[in-house]
């Protein structure tokens, strides 16, 4: 194994840096050049091994001369406490504890003979590792180094009580894990893992302003990783503690706003849920108050029209519903014990921990801290539609829908729901399904939270009523359920309930006979119900007309309008017309409101219309005969598309060029089952 390009100088220099003196003190690490670059940790791995006892004697000298050296081939494995090989055999019989190495450094100088090596320095020899290029034996090196010094800073950690050295040794360590040239998980997790296990030990030994010290120590490694339960639960105390704190702001937000853009699952990491929750009492506990929060919010959401994480309005409305529920737990505990209401301490209390404070502060003021955040929230337009999907079960204990000043609060965020556009955000007002309540039914005259004399209730109405979306089964409810609500509303004059009220007639979704007359004498105790009910009854006899005879066929030229469909349609008897030809005419779905009244329609061409899925959701819901339907070329989609499943009567369907996805057209054939023929042509099904 000779070298060539070794001399007899260097093989004494070498033997010299092999042998220490007892009294000399060796460093960690020798600066060499080309440290620059970031090295993968190794954790095991094949390399080539030779052992070198320190030449004390002339014998030894030879016998560890490079002309008489001995490579083995080892698997190394770096664990823990200790290198060991897989074939414990030869030089590495015995394992190689870090806390006997002295010292690891690079034998640079016979790199030009093409031996790239790494020196481990023992007390009782030198243990060399060849790699088979520089990069490797650098990322050996680093590794190595890394694992020995990890291992000191536990076992220096463990043993010390005194507060300054526990903060010195945690800044050193944090200190050469940025520093180090390792670049994997493991070099900023293990670290965490380690200060986490020294705090959850030293939770009594550190005071306020050790506190504040480990936290500025932690930031850099928090920036790009989650904190770990027990540092969370060591941030919670300090913001419990010292709320007033700068470190809250300064420290504590990049690392709550890492946790909400980044968690995905508050209920495996609780305490990271609750310390989120303590920072927000903190920022709510400053001089500003809650402006604070709602500036935080704001960060949150960015300044764009559209937030660019999708996990912060989930992981923030998380927060605010567990404390919600954690406020109203914690008052039936102390009614149970004490038999009060109301009950103030002196502190902050959440999660059942207090902390110290000049004032006190009721536990409905901190609750109200996240029913206004849920408000500020529903500011945000593109927020609104997940917000509204995360609400929609009501998602909130009884009591907090009796709570006066949670519905006051709540109200803004429900009408928010109701005056959107989006079918999507004002439909979840309703019941998440069938026989299920929701905010339409809890603020409805005579509901848990009704407070307005049915002001928010008749906005709902307005709007659903006005949507087309699943708008008769809507109605069916609404007749089922909220008949008697309409009806007062109605008697106070509110037009929108008796709007509704005729609906209800003119659909004939009233199937007691009781119920119709009382609907009837309901519209007729007011001028402006009479007016109504006489128009539905001049309507009715219009449509009893236009059910006699007519044709059974009927094509509009091209160019027609909606405004020509009404007109035409109004106009004569339609009762018998089957088949309704609009092809390539600019009707669009407002002219649904007009073809729903054909009850005995089959056929319905609207090939190369602006007809959309609004109008489609209206007929699914109303032309239960229609057996063909043309919708070739129009502007559906899968949102009104999926409402088909609803005509069960459907053979032919023709959806060529239309945005029909293939998972929609999986779902109509599997539940339309007369379907003889859909044509998919152009489309992402075909």
């Amino acid at each position: 194994m000779a070298d060539s390009g070794e001399t007899g100088g260097e093989h004494e220099q070498e033997n010299a840096s092999a042998s220490p003196s007892p009294a000399s003190t060796t460093p960690l690490t020798r600066p060499y050049s080309g440290g620059t670059l970031k090295y993968k940790l190794i954790h095991e791995g094949d390399i080539q091994v030779c052992h070198l006892n320190h030449a004390r004697t002339v014998i030894s000298k030879i016998l560890s001369s490079k002309f008489l050296r001995r490579w083995e081939p080892h698997h190394l494995v770096l664990a823990e406490s200790l290198i060991y090989s897989t074939t414990p055999t030869g030089f590495m019989e015995c394992p190689i504890p870090y806390s006997s190495i002295e010292d690891v450094y690079i034998v640079s100088r016979w790199d030009a003979g093409q031996k790239f090596c790494v020196r481990i320095l023992l007390p009782t020899g030198s243990v060399l590792l060849q790699a088979s290029n520089i990069y490797l034996r650098d990322q050996w090196l680093h590794s190595i180094q890394w694992k020995r010094t990890i291992n000191k800073y536990k076992k220096l950690l463990r043993n010390t009580k005194k507060p300054e050295v526990l903060i010195r040794e945690i800044k050193s360590l944090i200190e050469m894990t940025i520093s180090t040239h390792v670049q994997d998980e493991d070099v900023y997790q293990v670290p965490l893992e380690i200060v986490s296990d020294i705090l959850s030990q030293n939770t009594d030994v550190l005071n306020s302003v050790a506190h504040e010290n480990v936290i500025v120590a932690l930031a850099p490694l928090l920036e790009n990783n989650q904190p770990s339960p027990e540092i969370c639960a060591f941030f919670s105390k300090h913001c419990k503690n010292s709320p007033r704190s700068n470190v809250v702001i300064e420290m504590f937000t990049p690392v709550v706003q890492r946790i909400l853009k980044h968690n995905m699952d508050f209920g495996k990491y609780p305490r990271m849920r609750m310390f989120v929750q303590d920072y927000i009492l903190a920022l709510n506990f400053k001089s500003e108050g809650i402006s604070v929060v709602k500036d935080f919010v704001q960060r949150m959401h960015g300044p764009a029209s559209t937030c660019p994480h999708p996990r912060v309005l989930p992981n923030l409305v998380s927060v605010c519903l567990a404390s919600v529920y954690s406020y109203f737990e914690d008052r039936d505990r102390c009614n149970t014990r004490d038999g009060s209401r109301g009950i103030s301490l002196r502190g902050i209390r959440m999660e059942g921990l207090l902390v110290e404070e000049e004032t006190e502060i009721k536990d409905e003021e901190l609750m109200m801290c996240f029913v206004t955040i849920l408000k500020y929230m529903a500011e945000y337009d593109d927020w609104l539609p997940n917000l509204a999907s995360l609400l929609q079960p009501i998602p909130f204990p009884k009591e907090a829908l009796v709570h006066e000043k949670f519905t006051v609060h709540l109200k803004f965020v429900v009408r928010r729901f109701a005056e959107d556009n989006r079918c999507e955000v004002h439909t979840a007002v309703c019941g998440v399904r069938d026989g299920k309540d929701g905010w339409f039914n809890i603020y409805c005259p005579g509901g848990l939270a009704c407070d307005d004399d049915g002001e928010l209730f008749s906005l709902m109405m307005r709007r659903l009523v006005s949507c087309c979306c699943k708008r008769k089964r809507f109605l069916q409810m609404v007749a089922r359920k909220l008949l008697g609500p309409c009806m007062l509303m109605a008697l106070r004059r509110d037009s929108v309930m008796m709007e509704v009220l005729c609906t209800l007639l003119e659909m004939e979704l009233l199937d007691n006979h009781d119920d119709r007359l009382q609907v009837i004498t309901t519209l007729e105790s007011t001028p402006e119900g009479r007016k109504m009910y006489a128009d539905l009854c001049e309507r009715q006899i219009a449509l009893k007309e236009l059910s006699k005879g007519g044709p059974k066929t009927l094509s509009l030229p091209p160019k027609s309008t909606d405004a020509d469909v009404h007109q035409l349609l109004n106009s004569g008897s339609f009762g018998n017309l089957e088949c309704l030809n609009l092809a390539f005419t600019h009707v669009t779905s407002a002219c649904a409101d007009t073809i729903i009244r054909l009850p005995n329609l089959k056929y319905l061409n609207l090939w190369s219309t602006n007809f959309g899925d609004s109008g489609l959701q209206l007929i699914s819901e109303h032309l239960l005969k229609l057996q063909v339907l043309n919708l070739c070329e129009t502007p559906v989609t899968d949102a009104g598309l999926n409402c088909l499943t609803q005509i069960k009567s459907l053979r032919r369907l023709n959806l060529n060029s239309t945005q029909l996805s293939a998972l929609t057209f999986v779902k109509l054939k599997s539940q339309l089952p007369s379907l003889e023929e859909c044509d998919v042509r152009y489309t992402d099904a075909w």
